[in-house]
Parts: C-alpha cells; structure tokens; sequence
C-alpha cells in the first residue's frame, strides 16, 4: 500500500495543466522491434514520478531517452517548454543516478561530489559552498574526508544524490535507486530519498521493478507492459481500482476470480463464480453472461469457523490449506471445492490469541460489497 507521505503528496489537479516535462507519442524501436511504443504523459514540476512494471517493460530505456543516451525513433520530450529531441546529453539539464552509484573510488565523497561542478569550471568558493550545501543536505558533513568504500550502502547511496544535485538540474532520474540495498535499509531510506528531493523541489521520474518502493515514494506511477503504459494514477488509485488483470495482479497481492456477468444494475451486479456467486457495488455496463474477473485483495476478506449471516453472496465454504505468519498479519490460503485456492490475511492485533485458525481446519471467508473490483480485460 501507498505511505501516507505518497498520498498526501498526491494532488488532483490535471498534470497537463501544470506539465514541466512533457513525453509526446515516444517511441524507440530496435530492429523495427518498439521497445517503447507510442507512450505519452505529462509530469508537474516538483512532481515524483514513477515507471514501475516487470523486466523488459521499457521502462529504463524511456529513461534513458530522457537522459538523452538514447535517440528516440518518433516522438517529442518538452522539459520547460524546451524540446530536448536533439540535444545531446551533456547539454540536458537533467542528472542521472544509477543504481551502481559510479562514484570514483580513488575520490572523497567531498571530491566525488564536486566532480561535476568542477569540470564545469565553476570558481573554487562556489565549488566548496555548493558541496558543503550538498554534504548538509544529505547530513554526511562528517564523513566529507572518507573514500566511498569507507561507506555504508545507504551513505554511498546519499553521496549519489548528493553529487546528482550539486548541479541542480531541472530534472533528476533515478533508475533503481535502492536495489542495492538490503531490505530494512531500502525502506528507511526510502524516505529520507523523498524528504531530500521534496526539499530541494527538483522534478523527479525513477524506474522501479519494486511495487512496494513506486507507491511509498511516488505521487503518481505509470505501470508499463510491451513498451506501453497499461494504467497512471495515485498509488491508492492503482491498488484500489485496477484497470485490468494485469495492474491487479502487479501491484500488491489480489485473488483474481474468473466469471460470467449475471446481473448488471446501475449501482451493482453480481458476478457467478465456480465456488460462490458475488455481489458487487458498482455496474459494469455490460452484457449479460459476458466472462470477467472479479479482483479482490486478500485484507478485506475475513475468515472464521461460523458462517456469515448471509451465505448467498460475498461467502464460500472452504480448508485451511496453508498459514504463513509474517508478524503484523498471517496470510491463510483456504482451499475451494473447485481446487481454486482464497488468499486472506488477517491483522494479528494481539499478542496471543485463543482458538487460531489451524491447517486443516474448515472455514467460512466472506466481505462486503464495495471489497471487490469488477475486471473486464
């Protein structure tokens, strides 16, 4: 799920009403082969943007397009009303933090950071001033004098961005900026990468394979398939109201159930399933009998022994196949008489419960109404 800080930062203002960098009808073909194929959006200056889908989606070479080490096939890039198509990418006002960090071994994170700058030409007391700005953002002051090997990943990781800023471009891009960090380290540095960026006000689009890490630190994501955008929207937006089996599926963990249409109302219908029939609050505008998914997220299902009240919709009968513990919550995946296997997870809320729900054992899971999301495509 989205970090409250995501969500806040979210705004329902039309990007195009506000667009600092504009992508127009991209495409980049290899080999008459479009690895990103006719892909279109426009991001708010100060924005965070991210590119989230699997291995081979597009996303690192639309990146790289915008960094200029790629030429596009077709289409345009406005950053500020500047058409960037043909400048080369020393003249972008735009840096580039890769997920190695390039920082010179041989150098101090101070040098490291005044790199750039110096080669630029830049006079000595604005170097200094600048890195020493640089050094405070990042609160590595202290460490100015060490080596990056002397550093921990985390604080190789601010030095990265630290030097990416020094510049102070209009645009920084991230391309999985924490993948090489360990788990606990990439979700507390997660924010801190946030606070720093929001901070400085830089517009920002990064590439993440890592559904978890777009929605904690993006406002908006573009989930991408085959070189396209499949769905753009709030981290929240994406989660609860997928567009499809595949945006579902990518984004958190979902039981997808296949069915045909029976009921279609203007503020419901009701969908037949192999092992139930499900009642849905919102219409779909479509046909009887028509096949569609219905896509429902494991939290909002509960489970126990007893029956539900109502057993004719929204409810199924079913085992405690397997239990998995993970802390804050346990995951029962619960056998249906069809063999289709239910995901639930349940909060653990206290420290010790009497009575746990065991394997083996037969249960009843059910939810309301407005839990599941109809899926057409």
């Amino acid at each position: 799920m989205a970090s409250p800080g995501a969500a806040d930062r979210a705004t329902s203002a039309d990007p195009a009403d506000r667009a600092f960098l504009r992508i127009v009808d991209l495409v980049k073909e290899y080999d008459g082969i479009a690895a990103v194929d006719h892909v279109s959006v426009d991001i708010a200056q100060g924005e965070i943007f991210a590119l989230l889908g699997p291995s081979g989606c597009g996303k690192s070479t639309l990146l790289r397009m915008l960094a200029g080490f790629e030429v596009p096939t077709a289409g345009r890039i406005l950053l500020a009303g500047r058409d960037l198509a043909g400048a080369p990418a020393y003249e972008r006002p735009i840096n580039m933090m890769f997920q190695s960090y390039a920082l010179f071994p041989h150098l101090t994170v101070w040098e490291n950071i005044a790199f750039g700058l110096k080669r630029e030409g830049r006079a000595k007391a604005e170097v200094a001033d600048r890195v020493d700005a640089m050094l405070k953002l990042v609160q590595l002051e202290r460490f100015a004098e060490r080596r990056p090997h002397q550093l921990s990943g985390g604080q190789q990781q601010r030095v990265a961005l630290a030097r990416s800023l020094a510049k102070q471009p209009q645009l920084l891009l991230l391309d999985e900026p924490l993948g090489a960090l360990d788990k606990k380290l990439r979700e507390r540095t997660q924010i801190e990468l946030v606070n720093i960026i929001e901070q400085v006000g830089v517009t920002c689009v990064m590439v993440t394979h890592d559904q978890e890490e777009a929605m904690t630190m993006a406002e908006r994501i573009a989930v991408m398939r085959d070189g396209r955008f499949v769905q753009t929207g709030a981290p929240g937006e994406l989660y609860e109201t997928p567009s499809s089996r595949f945006v579902a599926d990518f984004i958190g963990n979902v039981n997808l159930l296949d069915g045909t249409l029976d009921v279609d109302a203007a503020d419901h219908c009701i969908i037949g399933c192999a092992d139930l029939r499900c009642r849905v609050g919102h219409g779909i505008t479509g046909s009887q009998g028509m096949a569609v998914t219905v896509a429902l997220r494991p939290e909002k299902i509960g489970i126990g022994r007893a029956a539900p009240a109502d057993t004719a919709h929204n409810a199924v009968r079913g085992t405690v196949k397997e239990k998995s513990y993970f802390g804050s919550f346990t995951v029962y995946h619960v056998a249906l008489a069809s063999g289709a296997v239910l995901k639930v997870s349940e909060a653990n809320t206290e420290r010790h419960r009497d009575g746990e729900l065991t394997w083996g054992e037969p249960v009843w899971a059910s939810w309301s109404p407005t839990a599941p999301v109809v899926l057409t495509q």
